[in-house]
């Protein structure tokens, strides 16, 4: 589910995230604080009452941790937005306040947009970052972008009633979103009805009734509009229409423009989940076949080649056996790596290069961690008989992050920074909720 609690019981039906990966930089996170003379303090040498250290080294995992963020309430974006401008330099987040954006050299912050607003994604080509924001009517919206290297701000268009865009192309050039048709509602259960608040300096993330909410939800089959909407002219394109499965989690792949993928949504063992169609509304295809009663899968993610979808995988719902699975649209090849219940996450994602995984841990893992991947290969002599059978492997994982004061409603959603050095992710162990990056090398100890 997605992260920014102005809309979290308002427009989660409404929600698409789209992963993107940019440039590697060489630059170092926050130069000064990582030098030779950076403050370095142990999470649990420090008072949970004063202000949050800016640096420290994790003493379970010997890897830096560095807080990004000085505002209380500030968080970075759900594991799937692209958060970083093309040249790596700089991160958009979310404020009690609206988006700022962060120089990842200098850890210098700038106010972007003012007021509650939605975040979609910063562009794969510009500095763009893309948002929404509600009008006096709760029903409507505007689609706005700000640059963020130069600040100027505009608005793009007007949204059709009930309509959010929550996912923009490779080139730029078309949102995607989705709407609930006519007056349809389940009385506030993720229909889009409710009033949202601002955000606060303490965030609990999802709502201690969410299964409840979502298996009302669900059960009402509201028919919903899936709509393309062109960013120039602001016209807007029907791909799917008066559909009862409820539409969520648009994603874009981000180098092609015309292949979109979008899930349905509600308790996974219940839908099939992640599909992709076409803008021009053909070959819609369901990326993942269950074969197993209670088998589930989802939270899904595009990999930096716009190519590769990934998804958690799990036989049966529980935890029993899991995978890190992926599928590649123009291959149909498919990779299963299997990994335990001590690796868990909620989130998981994937390197820029595709070599790495992380993930933000559980309750019962409380951890950030990183996850290589071992794949099992077939021997020269001795080729598996079969064909189009699925490559299978295992995933190490390595501790990054002690994650044990973490609440863990509050949902840390781990991205790799796009030189692979770092991955960042949102906590609230300290009280209030911050943006966080963990250096993937452990810290020198002569620094």
């Amino acid at each position: 589910m997605p992260k920014d609690y102005f809309y979290l019981r308002t427009a989660l039906t409404l929600t698409g995230l789209c992963l993107g990966w940019v440039g590697a930089s060489s630059r170092t996170i926050g130069a000064e604080l990582t030098g030779a003379t950076a403050p370095v303090v142990t999470a649990s040498a420090t008072d949970s009452r004063s202000e949050p250290p800016t640096s420290w080294t994790d003493p379970d995992t010997g890897h830096r941790v560095i807080r990004l963020t000085r505002e209380p309430g500030s968080d970075s974006f759900y594991f799937n937005y692209n958060c970083f401008t093309p040249d790596g330099k700089k991160m958009a987040y979310t404020t009690t306040n609206g988006i700022s954006v962060l120089n990842l050299e200098t850890l210098q912050a700038t106010p972007m947009v003012t007021g509650p607003a939605k975040t979609i994604i910063v562009g794969y080509k510009s500095s763009n970052l893309y948002y929404t924001k509600r009008t006096e009517d709760r029903f409507l919206r505007t689609l706005w972008c700000v640059n963020l290297d130069t600040g100027a701000n505009r608005k793009i268009a007007d949204l059709p009633r009930r309509a959010s865009v929550v996912a923009i192309n490779a080139n730029e050039t078309l949102g995607a979103g989705t709407f609930i048709e006519g007056d349809a509602n389940t009385a506030g259960a993720y229909d889009g009805t409710l009033p949202y608040g601002q955000m606060t300096e303490v965030n609990l993330g999802e709502p201690i009734d969410k299964g409840e909410m979502m298996t009302k939800r669900l059960a009402a089959r509201l028919p919903m509009t899936l709509f393309t909407i062109d960013l120039k002219t602001g016209k807007t394109k029907t791909l799917l229409k008066h559909d009862t499965n409820w539409l969520n989690h648009l994603q874009f792949s981000p180098t092609d423009p015309n292949l979109l993928m979008y899930c349905h949504e509600g308790h996974w063992q219940l839908v099939d989940r992640i599909w992709t169609i076409r803008t021009d509304g053909s070959h819609k295809q369901l990326i993942h076949q269950r074969m197993m009663e209670m088998e589930i899968s989802g939270h899904e993610w595009w990999g930096a080649d716009g190519d590769t979808i990934f998804y958690q995988l799990h036989f049966p719902r529980g935890g029993r056996v899991n995978y890190i699975a992926s599928y590649n649209v123009k291959t149909k090849e498919r990779v299963w790596l299997e990994y335990g219940p001590v690796q868990s996450s909620i989130h998981d994602n994937s390197s820029p290069d595709g070599k790495l995984f992380c993930g933000d841990g559980d309750n019962r893992n409380p951890w950030i961690i990183l996850l290589r991947p071992v794949i099992v290969s077939d021997r020269d002599d001795r080729k598996t008989l079969g064909k189009n059978l699925v490559k299978g492997g295992y995933l190490e994982s390595e501790k990054l992050v002690n994650m044990s004061k973490h609440n863990y409603r509050l949902e840390p959603n781990p991205i790799f920074t796009p030189d692979m050095k770092y991955i960042v992710f949102r906590s609230n162990m300290f009280g209030p909720d911050y943006a966080f990056a963990v250096e993937v090398a452990k810290s020198d100890p002569s620094r």
